[in-house]
């Protein structure tokens, strides 16, 4: 109880049923027959989606894309290499059926890789284009955007052919990430403007034009995650430190003592939107929407109250996430106080975006909280105690610190942190606010 008497909660009070949760804890996957289920390598989730695209997922362009083993093998890997000019290289580019890598390095001189089917990996392209090579089209994420209209005005800096992953199709299922995806015509050039050059052992390698940059999380992605290191990855999957700006002509420096292998929360960002990788393996320990919908009605079941109109409040269901509801929760950001909307404390000489808390007079924005609903962003299945600040997105206090760590790539050259609901940047001392409820007073 506060100073006035008044009851109030914290969500993580409140006596969750551990064993009806526990049930549902375990992905859909498991439950199903997993003997006649396909191989699942795992899947791609879009930061800054609650769950689905803001005019619904369709075909190819959803917010998240599961990648499952091929009936039939469909990976490549490099063979032969030929110095153009010469008639095989021409050949190599001209054949539909052959897939292949072109570096310019001249007018006169063009380097020509080909790659041969390799019958033990699957491969999966993802881009910007909507051409039939791409699995996962991908487009420019604008924070908090509501609609798709708003993402198409804006100049694209995602690569039509962004990148793609090879997946082992044996245990363990390694999937390793390569810049550069094939077009149309199974080719991928390099002009002569890209970053490239000659390896050691006489191969060519090079970077995409704002390149593919990756970052592996340090103790995987769990509640002791910590971030790791942004590094760009190359045409062939080599590993180096950042360019000096996403597009310089020069390379990072070779980092050997790491690979190209996607692990359980690896972060891919393609200038322009960010991908969070998340093998079937760390999927089947993340809570479901199942496990999210029973703590939003346990939560609802606890009838918090509002502290100055005494009504009570409940988190709307997890479909209605985009539409303000009369019941629904908003919070003051400076100190964590959960009311329902009211227009008391207005400061109107501050543009009306700061609100005055009843509760403890702290000065500060005031938003509705919306539940975190896309799974696959959460390090732990604990309760949803904590809200980004700005955008008022709840979530576990686990996984809103691990977040508010994170630097994301943003634009050519910065980083800041922000919620992977919907890519603001996060704002305040620490990113996030834990939620002070209050209780009903009978």
């Amino acid at each position: 109880n506060n100073e006035k008497g008044v009851p109030q909660l914290l969500i993580r009070d409140l006596k969750f049923e551990k064993k009806s949760l526990a049930k549902l804890m375990f992905s859909p996957d498991q439950e199903n027959h997993p003997s006649k289920a396909p191989v699942k390598y795992g899947e791609l989730i879009v930061l800054g989606y609650n769950g689905s695209l803001p005019n619904g997922d369709r075909g190819r362009r959803k917010s998240r894309f599961a990648l499952f083993k091929r009936p039939k093998a469909n990976g490549v890997k490099p063979s032969t290499v030929h110095i153009a000019c010469t008639p095989q290289a021409a050949k190599a580019i001209s054949n539909k059926d052959q897939h292949s890598i072109s570096y310019t390095l001249s007018r006169a001189q063009t380097v020509v890789v080909e790659y041969t089917h390799d019958s033990n990996t699957d491969m999966f392209q993802i881009g910007r284009s909507t051409e039939s090579p791409i699995d996962f089209v991908v487009t420019d994420t604008v924070p908090g955007s509501q609609s798709n209209s708003d993402t198409q005005s804006v100049q694209s800096t995602i690569s039509r052919f962004a990148c793609r992953i090879i997946c082992e199709r044996n245990p363990p299922f390694t999937a390793r990430i390569y810049a550069a995806g094939f077009d149309s015509s199974k080719n991928i050039f390099l002009g002569e403007k890209a970053a490239k050059w000659k390896t050691s052992d006489g191969q060519m390698d090079g970077l995409t034009t704002n390149g593919v940059l990756v970052m592996h999380p340090r103790n995987g992605f769990t509640e002791d995650s910590k971030p790791g290191v942004w590094r760009e990855i190359s045409v062939c999957g080599n590993v180096f430190s950042l360019r000096e700006t996403r597009s310089a002509q020069q390379r990072g420096k070779m980092v050997e003592n790491e690979t190209n292998q996607l692990q359980d929360g690896s972060l891919i960002d393609l200038c322009g939107a960010t991908l969070l990788w998340r093998t079937a393996e760390g999927l089947s320990r993340t809570p479901t929407v199942k496990h999210l919908e029973a703590l939003r009605q346990e939560i609802n079941a606890a009838r918090p109250q509002c502290p100055v109109g005494f009504n009570t409040l409940a988190f709307p269901s997890m479909k209605r996430k985009d539409v303000v509801d009369e019941k629904q929760p908003w919070v003051y950001l400076n100190c964590g106080h959960v009311h329902g909307y009211h227009n008391w404390g207005n400061k109107e000489e501050r543009d009306g975006k700061d609100r005055e808390c009843p509760m403890c007079r702290s000065v500060g924005p005031y938003v509705p909280l919306w539940l975190g609903c896309e799974a696959g962003f959460y390090v732990d299945a604990g309760p949803p105690t904590h809200a980004f600040s700005p955008c008022g997105h709840v979530c576990s206090e686990k996984t809103t610190a691990y977040w508010s760590q994170i630097p994301l790539p943003h634009g050519t050259h910065t980083f800041h942190a922000a919620c992977p609901f919907c890519a603001h940047q996060l704002a305040g001392e620490q990113g996030y606010i834990r939620l002070i409820f209050q209780g009903p007073l009978d």
